[in-house]
């Protein structure tokens, strides 16, 4: 699965003789920095071709700070100025890092995909814009700074229905989106899309004339979409959608729901966002779960991919309970990184560390940069410090797919030492590496693999991912999120409250069935394209700096 990012903490380098000015929120001018010494390396001779010096560049970081770097063959035997023959610089080096990963032979490279499972290269100049801009970027799917740029319908589910019908479901809802603005959730049965009628399905398979008006419309990014269906709640709906610009919260619903007993708090969390973006909506949602006695808790990450790991901390600590102290997880980079001294030469010492204002800092008149960073285990060990006033929660259930990894899959393992922890659905991404930007050209963020987490036992290494307690069929988006009724959540309520059947929730009393599923109810085959629509990844912005 090829992932993307989005703007992050915000790094100007300066590679070889490609000298870089600015960062990415403005235009400043940087210090500039030396080019990197020609190692001893017979066919690294002097050049002033850009792609040469950039593939060059790629190779020299990933030989130092690769989590497998060990395994990388030599420049000469490698010779990184050979991908030059595509037709963009974005393949040409995506061409290159995908080749450096296969080399490796490690947990990053998948032998089916042409791109590497972890590692990867994000073009700044395409991400999603600011939400006040008129130009909407042609990517869909909404950043980890939380700015929306499309129609905000995040994925389908295709049900089917007898044999020769299928029913058209939506599996999420971007907040603040014109779907959103529009009511339109999880559950929603789309019957219509521009005028044309859909749900023909024969022999498990839906019409190829339906996957083509489909792909081409929800899946294709266009700028007006016509939607007609039914809501939740039985209402009709016909709206016409543009697409905008918009600032998204991430978190799709919360809900308390009474089963028995006990009060049970569920959150669905789209991304792990940036601070400004993330933790006051997560703040203000956990302080609700205070004020109404939760005292068990399902969180719903079935579509979360990750983000910042700075976030990921901060829902742990609010999810832990009081007991859970010491150490959360440890971050183990290579043992290059690892043992390097300060006095090692460092080709991170060209990736200049900024401040939150995207300012080049500087202590003791010297320019801070990665070399700077302290990458031992002792420095790099995150421990408990727990925040909002639920304190005494001791099983939490998960609620995961195969969309779930990397910051979603941190917050699971590092709490499964500390309470009492289950998985509902289907198997999560597995991706216990992480990363932070290098910056090429002013233009490129690679993501290469560089860290490790564990847990406080030392547990980890989920490259195949997590498997759940109570393994599920496909998400078929027959209920929106928070909904009893809904299959996952009934499961994971199962786990939490056995034998009831019956919730309340506000003013709302309903009954489920004890049945996991309905029979009848099934996922049909077509092949849609969703496209490369959420982030997969976690980002570390915190540092000690070696002294």
């Amino acid at each position: 699965m090829k992932s993307y990012s989005y703007k992050n903490y915000c790094i100007v380098a300066a590679m070889m003789v490609l000298t870089v000015f600015g960062a990415c929120k403005k235009n400043k001018t940087q210090p500039k920095t030396d080019e990197p010494a020609v190692q001893s390396n017979t066919k690294q001779t002097p050049t002033t071709n850009r792609r040469e010096l950039t593939n060059d560049s790629l190779f020299l970081y990933a030989k130092e700070i690769y989590f497998w770097n060990t395994s990388l063959p030599t420049y000469d035997a490698f010779e990184p100025r050979k991908y030059t023959t595509q037709s963009t610089d974005l393949a040409n080096y995506e061409l290159n890092l995908f080749n450096i990963v296969k080399s490796s032979g490690s947990a990053d490279y998948v032998s089916t995909s042409p791109y590497p499972k972890y590692s990867f290269i994000d073009d700044i100049t395409t991400r999603n814009p600011a939400v006040k801009s008129a130009a909407p970027d042609p990517k869909a799917s909404v950043d980890l700074e939380g700015n929306g740029n499309d129609m905000g319908i995040y994925d389908i589910s295709a049900v089917g229905i007898g044999n020769s019908m299928y029913r058209l479901y939506i599996l999420a809802v971007s907040k603040g989106s014109p779907a959103d603005l529009a009511q339109i959730t999880r559950g929603a049965n789309i019957t219509k899309i521009n005028g044309t009628s859909i749900g023909s399905a024969s022999g498990g398979q839906i019409a190829a004339s339906e996957v083509s008006l489909i792909n081409a419309t929800i899946f294709g990014n266009p700028t007006t979409l016509q939607l007609e269906g039914v809501k939740t709640d039985g209402a009709t709906f016909s709206v016409t959608l543009q697409k905008a610009a918009y600032k998204s919260n991430p978190i799709y619903k919360t809900n308390v729901i009474t089963a028995g007993t006990k009060k049970i708090g569920y959150l669905a969390y789209a991304r792990f966002s940036n601070s400004e973006n993330s933790i006051s909506a997560l703040n203000d949602a956990f302080a609700d779960f205070t004020t109404k006695g939760v005292t068990d808790l399902v969180i719903d990450l079935r579509f979360n991919g990750g983000g910042y790991v700075s976030t990921a901390r901060h829902l742990i600590n609010l999810i832990a309970p009081l007991t859970a102290t010491g150490t959360m997880y440890v971050e183990h980079y290579n043992n290059n990184l690892k043992n390097r001294k300060q006095s090692d030469q460092s080709i991170l010492s060209h990736q200049p560390l900024l401040d939150e204002n995207d300012k080049v800092q500087y202590e003791n008149g010297k320019m801070v940069t990665y070399a700077d960073i302290d990458f031992s285990v002792a420095k790099n060990t995150e421990v408990f410090s727990k925040v909002g006033g639920l304190t005494g929660v001791k099983n939490v259930v998960f609620i995961v797919t195969g969309s779930t990894a990397s910051a979603s899959e941190l917050v699971i393992n590092s709490l499964k030492p500390h309470m009492t922890v289950k998985l509902v659905g289907q198997k999560s991404y597995g991706k216990p590496i992480g990363f932070f930007p290098i910056r090429l050209e002013n233009r490129y963020e690679v993501y290469f693999s560089l860290f490790e987490s564990k847990n406080s036992l030392g547990q980890g290494e989920y490259y195949s991912g997590m498997t759940p307690d109570y393994v599920m069929s496909d998400d078929l988006g027959t209920f929106d999120f928070g909904n009893p009724q809904e299959l996952y959540l009934k499961q994971a309520l199962n786990y939490l409250a056995p034998n009831i059947t019956t919730f309340s929730s506000g003013n709302k009393v309903m009954s489920v069935s004890a049945k996991t599923g309905n029979v009848a109810l099934s996922r049909v085959e077509g092949e849609f394209k969703n496209g490369e629509r959420g982030f997969v990844g976690m980002i570390e912005t915190k540092y000690k700096i070696r002294k």
